[in-house]
């Protein structure tokens, strides 16, 4: 385990920080949705960025978690994959 997974578990105790931090999973999963997509068809970032026409840094920042993805990004991102997009909303425990 690393000090930041160490340090994360140790800030999870925290009610308030846990609440915050289950608050952005929704976020999390698409982010890692993007990067394992992108890896699944083998390609890099610039590869991408080409075949979308989405600047590679803006690619970069989408799977970095620094900017929120429209529904058309996503479909373009999709689309360039030569995958589908699904949205779905799914029932709380």
């Amino acid at each position: 385990m690393t000090n930041f997974d160490e340090y994360l578990n140790e800030q999870l105790k925290n009610p308030e920080f846990k609440a915050e931090f289950d608050a952005l999973e929704p976020e999390f999963a698409i982010v890692q949705a993007i990067i394992d997509a992108r890896k699944k068809t083998g390609l890099t970032q610039k590869e991408l960025s080409e075949r979308t026409g989405i600047a590679q840094g803006d690619i970069s920042k989408l799977e970095n978690g620094n900017a929120n993805p429209s529904i058309n990004t996503l479909k373009r991102l999709a689309k360039a994959m030569n995958m589908s997009l699904h949205i779905e909303f799914v029932q709380n425990k």
